[in-house]
Parts: structure tokens; C-alpha cells; sequence
């Protein structure tokens, strides 16, 4: 069960804080659809998904008041032979820390460390939301940025708001002729599985497994799909977006090598924009990007603003912080040769590296 009971040898209870229990659910359920601050991240479908598909165990702190809930910091137990061990809010997600009262969050943090004790977890990692500030604790604001901007009127008026260079691309690759898929059966799901693997492959990069595609797409429902590009009738581009109130986040996608010359990934997403407008959505959240990246640069020349986003870790004593970076230095010879590596080989061995991650 996701959200266990304490454990009596490790009480997390403090400053009104406690580890939540089954019986919790319901009111932990309502608490999101009610927070503000909340993200699709913070939703109990996305706890449950990746745990289902990826073994990390999901648990969940309470910060109580009165009785009613006051805050709250969702969690995964993230457990990998390469990458070690470590707590995160939340697994998979480039946010998902805590909501609610602000003035909770040290509290929250303090249950969090007690909690990757617990775990044998010797690092507890915080993406987004107010963070603590204690002792030992390190954050950072200048390593990742986020992108949302308003959706236009209409399809026209969506290209116009493209700045010139960006929009010249996407003309191109409209004159291109291919034509675009939207749906979440089985045929587009291996569609966007088999775009997604070439294109992490070919950045270096081992792909997540499939099952969590499908555990979030089968968990969200209706709120999330994919968008497929085609060209004679094959896959080029793809990518899996999820929507939460009024907001469409393209989250997984890529394209294969042949996407480039044809644009196909500057049509996937002007597409989207389109389509998530006729869905109701008003704005498009391109997700967070490592600052100064090619994938920052790329967003900011379709026009939207970087916005710094805060992050926050906490390491035990004597023991070195967990490093998922792609960027880092240690990881450089690695991916060239990943690079290299035939796509058959690196979609059957790239899940089980990738699943520890988060």
C-alpha cells in the first residue's frame, strides 16, 4: 500500500506532522483537488503510477491543523543498484514538493529526513514549493528554469505569437504534409514508446521503462493522451502531455533522427498548442529545462520566459549527494558511448538503468 502506517520503531509524528496511512486517502485526494498550488505531480494518480510501474515506494507527510489537513509533501522511496538510494518529491516529476501552508514546510522537511532514515535513504531531494531552510540543508535556484505561457485564440493567431525565426520553422514544417495522430490506445502508445526510445538513445540518454507510460496514461484518464507526427504513414515525432487545470505539459517526447529535416518536433508541438485549445487548456507549460541547455535555448526561441525554479537537498552526514545529472562531467564518456549503442540493445537494457532516475 502507498501511503503506510508508521512504524512504531521510527515515529515520524512532530509539529503536527505524521506519515499518512490508507486511511488517509480520501482526504489527501480532496486536499490536492482543492490546493491551489497543487500540480498534476501532486495528484494521487501520479504516486500511484509510479510506484505501480517502477517499484518506488510512494509515501506521503501530513502537516495537521485543527484536525484538517494544512500542508502536505508527497514522496518516493527511490531505490537503484547504480544510482544509490534516495527520497524524492517526486519521483519522475520536475515538481511535486510542498503544498499547502508555507509555514509547514520546515516541519515537513525535518518528518522528510526522519523518513529517508527510516528508509536507509541517505539523501532526501525537494522540487518546487516553499523549502526548508534548516541545518543541512542545500538549495538551488539557478540550475533549472520552467516555461508557461498563455495559448493564443486560434489556431492562427497560436503561429503568429511564434517569434519570426521559431514560426519560419514551423511553416517549413507544415509544408512538409504530414499528418498528426491523437489518442492513447494501444497503437499510439507504441508509436510514442518507439519515437521516444530512438530519441533518448540518440541524446545519450537510457530510456524509462514502458510500463510507466502506461501506468500514468491509464492512471490520468482523460487527462493525459499522446500526439503523434507522421510521415508516409510512419512515426516521426511524438509526445505524451498531460493536462491539469487548464494547463497542457508536453512531458515525454522526441523525435527520430528524420524529425529534424522535416520539423516534425516544431509541428508536434505547435499541434499540441492547437489541440490543447480546443480541450479547454488556456496555457502551455513546456516543463523545466537545465539552465543554459539546448533544450532552454529551444523553448526561450519559441518564446517563452524562463522562470527560475528552486530545488532543495539534503545529504547525510560523511555520504556525497546523489548524482543523476546527464550534464555531469562523470557521466560525458558514458553517453557517447550509450550513443553508439544499436537502438534494440538500448531499449532492452536503458529501462532497467533508467528506472532508478527518478
Amino acid at each position: 500500500m502507498m501511503m503506510h502506517a508508521p512504524i512504531a520503531r521510527a515515529p515520524l509524528a512532530s509539529d503536527g506532522v505524521r506519515l499518512a496511512g490508507p486511511d488517509d486517502a480520501a482526504r489527501i485526494a480532496r486536499f490536492v483537488a482543492e490546493c491551489a498550488d497543487a500540480t498534476a505531480f501532486h495528484r494521487p494518480e501520479w504516486l500511484h503510477a509510479v510506484e505501480h510501474a517502477c517499484g518506488h515506494e510512494g509515501h506521503v507527510l501530513l502537516a495537521e491543523s485543527g484536525g484538517a489537513i494544512a500542508a502536505l509533501l508527497p514522496l518516493h522511496a527511490v531505490h537503484s543498484p547504480l544510482f544509490g538510494r534516495a527520497l524524492v518529491s517526486i519521483g519522475f516529476a520536475v515538481d511535486g514538493g510542498v503544498i499547502g501552508d508555507a509555514a509547514h514546510a520546515g516541519a515537513l522537511g525535518d518528518a522528510a529526513i526522519r523518513l529517508a532514515a527510516r528508509l536507509s535513504c541517505p539523501s532526501v531531494e525537494l522540487r518546487g514549493g516553499p523549502l526548508p531552510a534548516g541545518p543541512g540543508w542545500h538549495v538551488k535556484t539557478d540550475s533549472h528554469a520552467g516555461f508557461v505561457a498563455p495559448l493564443a485564440a486560434d489556431d492562427d493567431a497560436q503561429l503568429t505569437a511564434i517569434p519570426r525565426k521559431q514560426r519560419a520553422e514551423v511553416r517549413k514544417g507544415l509544408a512538409n504534409a504530414m499528418t498528426v495522430r491523437i489518442g492513447r490506445d494501444a497503437a499510439d502508445r507504441a508509436m510514442h514508446y518507439a519515437v521516444y526510445a530512438e530519441s533518448v538513445r540518440n541524446l545519450g540518454t537510457p530510456v524509462f521503462p514502458r510500463a510507466l507510460f502506461d501506468a500514468v496514461l491509464d492512471a490520468f484518464g482523460a487527462d493525459a493522451d499522446i500526439l503523434t507526427v507522421l510521415a508516409d504513414d510512419q512515426p516521426v515525432a511524438s509526445v505524451l502531455s498531460l493536462y491539469h487545470r487548464g494547463a497542457v505539459m508536453p512531458y515525454w517526447g522526441g523525435g527520430v533522427f528524420a524529425a529534424r529535416a522535416l520539423r516534425a518536433n516544431d509541428v508536434m508541438y505547435y499541434r499540441l498548442m492547437c489541440h490543447a485549445r480546443t480541450r479547454g487548456a488556456d496555457r502551455f507549460d513546456f516543463g523545466r529545462s537545465k539552465t543554459d541547455s539546448g533544450a532552454f535555448h529551444f523553448k526561450r526561441n519559441w518564446g517563452f520566459a524562463p522562470q527560475p525554479l528552486a530545488y532543495a537537498q539534503w545529504t547525510a552526514d560523511g555520504m556525497a549527494p546523489r548524482d543523476v545529472n546527464p550534464l555531469s562531467p562523470r557521466y560525458r564518456a558514458k553517453i557517447a558511448l550509450w550513443q553508439k549503442l544499436p537502438l534494440a540493445i538500448a531499449n532492452r537494457v536503458g529501462p532497467l538503468i533508467a528506472g532508478g532516475l527518478a
